[in-house]
């Protein structure tokens, strides 16, 4: 049976705290869990459809315990993925525990997912930052605006729609750089739709691969140049 995530005005009460303080993690997974109507079971149905994607699907496997095996990563062969990904997380000062905590403080409704569901929730939610490292885009405001919409050109959530307009709000303010941010997000949204699938994609697997590699296999292309934008200096402009 579909399941169905529709609470609008949820997702805009979110909206609304998040356009004010753009690190408020928590409130990107209230407007996800409110406003992605049947997107997880359109994801779990695309992943069963390719030999890849059902494996993943039946193991249903929990790569945050990996991703958190920072000593583990930091062996791993120089110019890996996994070896961007820890350079990434370090330099962002996050950690998959640490995204899994504030899914677990956004996410407050009362209706559980199905268990299949629910781990394609969870494998979208734990596979974010390996987009982040597999694609070039940064942690700041645009590059993460511009990963959204890498992210909707894959999976046409509507709640990434919306988390994408609020990013746009914050980043595309005075006629040069708004022009620039507003060229990084769209090139976000063309990439998406030339790369491969990454949902689908084993993503442990990829791990001790050179980037150089995944970015090709996956039809990433170089990563991209852009200025980034923190919320920091967001902050300082309000």
């Amino acid at each position: 049976m579909r399941h169905v995530q529709f609470e609008p005005r949820r997702a805009l009460r979110a909206a609304r705290i998040l356009a004010a303080d753009p690190d408020d993690l928590p409130q990107v997974f209230t407007i996800i869990e409110s406003l992605s109507w049947d997107t997880l079971a359109r994801v779990a149905r695309r992943m069963q459809s390719s030999d890849a994607g059902r494996r993943l699907y039946e193991a249903r496997p929990d790569i945050v315990e990996r991703l958190a095996d920072r000593a583990a990563l930091a062996r791993l062969p120089e110019g890996s993925l996994g070896r961007a990904y820890l350079a990434f997380v370090e330099r962002e000062n996050i950690s998959a525990e640490g995204i899994r905590a504030a899914s677990e403080i956004g996410m407050t409704n009362e209706v559980s997912l199905p268990p299949d569901l629910a781990w394609v929730h969870r494998w979208m939610r734990d596979t974010h930052d390996l987009w982040h490292a597999a694609t070039g885009y940064s942690g700041d405001v645009l590059g993460e605006t511009a990963l959204l919409a890498f992210s909707f050109a894959q999976t046409w959530n509507p709640a990434i729609a919306l988390v994408i307009v609020i990013g746009l709000s914050k980043t595309t303010s005075g006629a040069d750089r708004g022009r620039a941010a507003r060229r990084t997000i769209l090139d976000g949204f063309r990439r998406g739709r030339r790369a491969a699938w990454l949902p689908g994609q084993d993503w442990d697997a990829l791990l001790a691969q050179p980037l150089s590699d995944v970015r090709a296999r996956l039809s990433l292309g170089a990563p991209p140049v852009y200025t980034k934008i923190r919320s920091s200096e967001l902050n300082a402009a309000a």
